[in-house]
């Protein structure tokens, strides 16, 4: 989600991608999600003789029956499963666009709920159980079937079917429910709406070709940029979007790593492409390309670190089999050798093949050699288990990876490692959600915080650099936490991260100043 004014970390110039869609949830939600995920492809549910649910099939071509948000759903003639009708409903940044059922039940008795979904992040689950409420997901652009059984409490006497998708992140489908066990004996009670879920810790299966176990080797042992043990990585804008227009030789000495923002896809898939923008170029007086090498290379003299940013909020680069994986080393080798550039920085923000994409870097980083740097910026959705893509990417890439600083902000509430859900915008949910991944297998060293320059760097999740401070100092030593203290410290802490310098030499250089200086004053 890199942001700023026109470009929000989901790191978005005008005239490329543009603002990122967040995936946020406004309102704190934490469910419990249980029962097992079930992928098929096969025929139309058959009529089921014990379904209690009303218009299962949505053939009234209506929604009767059923209670969506305002505005989010329909019965739609095509996609469907089977019949003329299906549901289709479409979420959006502060609506997951949630489908309800209620349905008279009887107390103690066992139920299973399964439905026909296609789409991203579907949900399929029941709630007011009496006992443990249970809910499925799936994402699938095919019809698959998700099944889920729960069993009612001894003073239930009516359940709350529910389907919901996840923010911002398409329309979904849905058809063919069925509800089947004992009906109840009276008209439904009406409930509360039901909980909104979380992608669960185990994600459904997938197509892709299975990731290989994470290597064993430790992390590298090439010495950090100018010898700092704790790093400060920082996005320069190759794009004019409101923020300070800066070279490289302009970038606060404090950062270590510097992210040119961005490669850009070409019509070869899993190949990059960069330039530098024409309007920058003229807004700096003309900046040249030998002006860029040269400021990269000073930059090297001085102990930095220099790499490329691949992708961005609505970056197009795909590396999804053998051919793209060798095109991406391929070409961004070439730049490499171009510029002088130290690696690659990966901020795919609409989804990564774990499989392919470690190939690809894996083969990079033995043509760079020992020197090799390589970052990432997934968003906070993407680091929530070891189940998800990008967090296989980062344990999959373990033996080369220089740091990970996860996008802390355009995130809504999430949950932390402890299962309790934080709201952006505190040191908790910095803290909770670094606790993740410092216990999913990375190396304290690769792990950093990301987090927005200023208040116009993103649409929402700005802390002042204190809080920063403050969440550094409670991962590695236990001190100024707050509510939320981790199990245990890791002093290697990598460090942290922002969008972007320019966005922050417009805010007086306070993340370089604070964040640095206490960055690199840390033992």
């Amino acid at each position: 989600m890199h942001r700023a004014t026109r470009q929000i970390h989901g790191h978005e110039p005008p005239g490329r991608p543009v603002l990122r869609a967040a995936l946020a949830g406004l309102a704190a939600f934490a469910v419990a999600v249980s029962g097992a995920v079930l992928l098929t492809t096969g025929s139309a549910a058959g009529a089921d003789a014990a379904n209690l649910l009303q218009n299962a099939g949505f053939e009234s071509g209506t929604l009767a029956g059923w209670s969506c948000t305002a505005g989010s759903g329909t019965a739609v003639a095509s996609p469907v499963h089977s019949g003329s009708y299906a549901l289709r409903a479409t979420p959006v940044g502060s609506d997951d666009a949630q489908c309800t059922q209620q349905v008279s039940v009887l107390p103690d008795s066992t139920y299973t709920l399964s439905g026909w979904v296609q789409g991203d992040y579907v949900y399929l689950g029941d709630s007011g159980t009496g006992a443990t409420d249970t809910s499925t997901w799936s994402s699938n652009s095919a019809w698959n079937q998700l099944k889920t059984s729960f069993t009612t409490g001894a003073g239930t006497t009516s359940v709350t079917v529910y389907l919901h998708g996840w923010y911002g992140t398409g329309a979904y489908g849905a058809d063919d429910l069925v509800l089947s066990g004992p009906g109840g004996t009276g008209s439904p009670t009406p409930t509360t709406a039901p909980p909104t879920t979380q992608p669960p810790t185990t994600p459904p299966p997938t197509t892709q070709p299975p990731t290989s176990p994470p290597p064993t080797s430790p992390p590298p042992t090439t010495p950090a940029p100018g010898g700092n043990k704790h790093l400060l990585t920082g996005y320069w804008q190759d794009f004019d979007n409101g923020a300070t227009d800066q070279r490289i030789s302009d970038v606060n000495p404090a950062y270590d790593i510097i992210a040119v923002a961005f490669a850009n896809a070409t019509t070869t898939p899993g190949q990059i492409a960069f330039s530098l923008d024409p309007t920058l170029s003229s807004k700096l007086g003309g900046y040249t390309d030998a002006q860029f090498k040269a400021d990269i290379a000073a930059k090297h003299a001085a102990g930095k670190k220099v790499v490329l940013s691949v992708g961005g909020q609505n970056g197009t680069v795909s590396v999804s089999d053998s051919a793209s994986a060798a095109a991406f080393a391929s070409s961004a080798y070439a730049l490499i050798q171009q510029y002088g550039f130290d690696g690659v920085d990966i901020d795919l923000e609409n989804g990564v093949n774990s499989s392919y994409l470690s190939q690809a870097l894996h083969s990079l980083a033995s043509r760079v050699g020992s020197g090799f740097v390589l970052t990432m910026a997934p968003q906070t959705i993407d680091m929530q288990s070891t189940g998800m893509e990008y967090f296989k990417l980062a344990l999959a890439t373990k033996d080369i990876l220089t740091i990970v600083n996860t996008q802390y902000y355009n995130s809504g509430s999430m949950n932390g490692c402890d299962g309790n859900v934080y709201a952006e915008g505190n040191e908790n949910f910095l803290t909770a959600l670094a606790c993740i991944q410092l216990q999913g297998g990375l190396a304290p060293s690769q792990v950093g915080i990301g987090v927005p320059a200023s208040t116009s760097a993103a649409g929402s999740g700005y802390v002042s650099p204190s809080v920063v401070d403050n969440a550094l100092d409670c991962l590695a030593s236990g001190s100024n936490c707050g509510s939320f203290k981790p199990p245990t410290t890791w002093p290697g802490i990598g460090g942290a991260m922002t969008w972007s310098t320019n966005w922050d030499a417009g805010n007086g250089n306070s993340i370089a100043t604070s964040v640095g200086g206490h960055l690199h004053g840390m033992p």
